[in-house]
């Protein structure tokens, strides 16, 4: 697997050790997330939009709908895509070296509007992201529901990875004070899938859809 190629735009500058080039970190990071921000400049503003998404190999698959002004910009330029996960609050004993652990990863490039069985093969790879299994389960979309969904595809050629993990960095001078510090970790939980009132009875949550809640 070849590591991530640094550029200016990807070179991190401050805290530089945090920074990974390993594309296998980039590919975790991405495929334990939910949702992305795209970032798209439209009519002269920045724009940064939650989006649903998945991954292929070396693609990124965004989508949303047909008549979104960042979505109907986004191909004719480079945009950015940002994924961030929080693992901890990290607690330290002066208020300058409070900080967070993070793992995050920021993708750069002009994508392409897909069709066809291209933009099947992107939907598929965003609802496994997000309801894995699903895609063999629910009503494929029709027409009129693709003709109404724009599917982005982004290459994962320029992309950066910042890790943040362990206790504070304390000053030697502060480690003496009688003030706790340490970290406070965070986790994303699923709970029990809630059914929708007009479900018919008798349909229990399939085997893809009530594993998650131990996950």
């Amino acid at each position: 697997m070849d590591p991530l190629s640094t550029t200016p735009r990807t070179r991190l500058r401050r805290v530089p050790e945090r920074s990974s080039a390993d594309r296998a970190d980039l590919y975790a990071i991405l495929d334990a997330a939910l949702i992305c921000h795209l970032g798209v400049v439209v009519d002269g503003s920045p724009r940064v939009v939650p989006t649903g998404f998945g991954r292929l190999g070396d693609t990124l698959y965004l989508h949303g709908s047909s008549g979104a002004a960042s979505l109907r910009h986004g191909p004719s330029r480079d945009v950015c895509v940002t994924v961030t996960h929080l693992d901890g609050v990290v607690v330290a004993r002066s208020l300058f070296h409070h900080s967070l652990n993070y793992r995050s990863a920021v993708v750069y490039g002009t994508p392409t509007v897909l069709d066809g069985d291209d933009k099947l093969t992107g939907l598929r790879a965003i609802t496994e992201n997000l309801a894995p299994g699903q895609w063999d389960t629910a009503r494929r979309p029709t027409r009129k529901e693709l003709a109404a969904t724009t599917v982005l595809a982004l290459p994962l050629a320029e992309a950066s990875v910042k890790i943040r993990q362990g206790p504070p960095a304390d000053d030697p001078e502060d480690l003496a004070l009688d003030v706790w510090a340490g970290v406070v970790p965070v986790r994303r939980t699923f709970l029990p899938p809630v059914p929708d009132p007009t479900l018919r009875p008798g349909i229990e949550p399939p085997p893809h859809i009530a594993s998650r809640t131990a996950s």
